[in-house]
């Protein structure tokens, strides 16, 4: 999953249930849509959510477009930059995955329980390949231990050339904008789960909510069969949640 580098400026949020939901693009007052422009809009919005979860959000509109079966014209009049589109699908899915969490949250009364429950219905879901860039900060340790920050990628399993190794930058706290609760609720219930695991003493001590985070960003590799992504997701995510888990001392 590649969450690609977009320009998010506040002006232009749409979050779920706003203009674009009911068919108007930023700053019009039209009707409700008819059934074939209702029928389209849906077209567009899961052609977004497969494109951008499998190329990231630096994929071009056009590549919408056809995955929608529509033309370039017809995603610009719903959404009249490729930012409002961004946002919408952003916005969606980090309401699912919080919904997610809380669920974990009320419905799970042993707290490892209540987070292996999220991480793995979250995985499931595929909701992570499209979190937000602000939920999300990445760096490059380099030699002498400083970090550069890149919230642009998901860093890969890999070193990096020079013997550089990308981490996650607990450090620095994430920033996310006045106008995006939706990212802060995300974090907030995220960090109750965390929280949680900590005091039971179930989860390792030096794991963070980014570290969570990155488990679901990373925990789906996308497939062309459905079959072994499926399989590939279960067994990754085994794994993961192993190393996440603290040990009797």
């Amino acid at each position: 999953m590649h969450i690609q580098d977009t320009q998010w400026s506040s002006a232009s949020v749409v979050a779920p249930g706003g203009a674009a939901a009911s068919g108007r693009t930023e700053g019009s007052r039209t009707a409700p849509l008819r059934v074939d422009a209702q029928r389209n809009l849906e077209h567009v919005l899961r052609a977004a959510r497969e494109v951008f979860g499998e190329l990231g959000y630096g994929a071009p509109m056009e590549d919408v477009a056809r995955r929608a079966r529509v033309g370039v014209g017809t995603v610009y009049r719903r959404f009249p930059s490729k930012d409002v589109l961004v946002r919408r699908i952003a916005a969606e899915e980090t309401a699912r995955l919080t919904e997610q969490a809380r669920a974990a949250l009320g419905q799970e009364d042993e707290p490892w329980s209540a987070l292996s429950r999220f991480l793995r219905t979250s995985v499931a879901s595929g909701a992570g390949r499209l979190l937000p860039p602000q939920v999300l900060r990445v760096g490059v340790a380099d030699e002498g231990g400083g970090a550069v920050a890149d919230e642009a990628r998901v860093p890969q399993q890999r070193t990096q050339p020079g013997g550089g190794e990308l981490r996650l930058v607990p450090e620095e706290p994430v920033a996310v904008a006045d106008d995006d609760t939706g990212a802060a609720a995300l974090l907030d219930v995220v960090g109750r789960l965390v929280a949680r695991a900590h005091a039971a003493g179930a989860l390792r001590s030096d794991v963070s909510v980014s570290d969570v985070l990155l488990v679901i960003a990373t925990g789906a590799p996308s497939l062309p069969d459905a079959a072994q992504q499926a399989a590939a997701s279960a067994r990754l995510l085994d794994i993961l949640l192993a190393g996440l888990r603290s040990r009797p001392a």
